[in-house]
């Protein structure tokens, strides 16, 4: 993640809080992120990892994507290749694109690299008002879904079902890439 993306996705955090009134306490019991983290990433003391920022975007009421987006805040209908955000978990090497423009709609498409080996974990919370399905472009995934393992080889896609604590691992020698397709639930 670049310098400037990483302070505007703290000053993007701070913001949203903020504008839900809730407090960094209030944050972290949401989340189940500490209130230390929450302040050192708001200052932008600490890069946060993908499944910290998994949680954190759930409390929240949007998805990894829109957070991403909002930090970049492009309002764009084209959004070329180039200028399309990207960010790397530091834990991981983890890297997901932003293919989607900011203002893309209901509809979000995230490219995804998980390096060999490489496992993410996102809580159950992070898809409680999304649907998501998953398209392998390249390599292998095993991807866990609740108690079910799903294994999926290039050109296979899954549907989440009920939202379920989830976890993303590459169990492969070379990379994984994969496109995540998300949509809001309707209430």
């Amino acid at each position: 993640m670049s310098d400037d993306l990483s302070v505007a996705l703290a000053t993007t955090l701070q913001r949203l809080r903020s504008d839900r009134g809730l407090t960094g306490a209030a944050l972290a019991d949401l989340s189940g992120v500490s209130r230390t983290m929450i302040s050192r990433i708001e200052n932008g003391d600490v890069q946060p990892t993908a499944s910290l920022l998994g949680r954190l975007s759930a409390a929240l009421g949007i998805t990894l994507s829109e957070l991403i987006a909002d930090a970049e805040r492009g309002e764009r209908r084209l959004v070329r290749r180039a200028d399309q955000p990207v960010w790397t978990d530091p834990d991981t090497g983890y890297t997901r694109r932003a293919v989607s423009p900011a203002s893309g709609g209901r509809l979000e498409l995230v490219e995804v690299h998980l390096p060999p080996g490489a496992r993410v974990a996102f809580p159950a919370e992070a898809y409680a008002f999304t649907h998501h399905q998953i398209w392998v472009l390249e390599g292998a995934l095993e991807f866990t879904e609740g108690e079910a393992v799903h294994g999926l080889g290039e050109g296979d896609c899954l549907r989440l079902g009920s939202a379920a604590p989830c976890e993303f691992h590459n169990p492969g020698r070379g990379e994984c890439r994969y496109l995540v397709a998300v949509t809001r639930r309707t209430p």
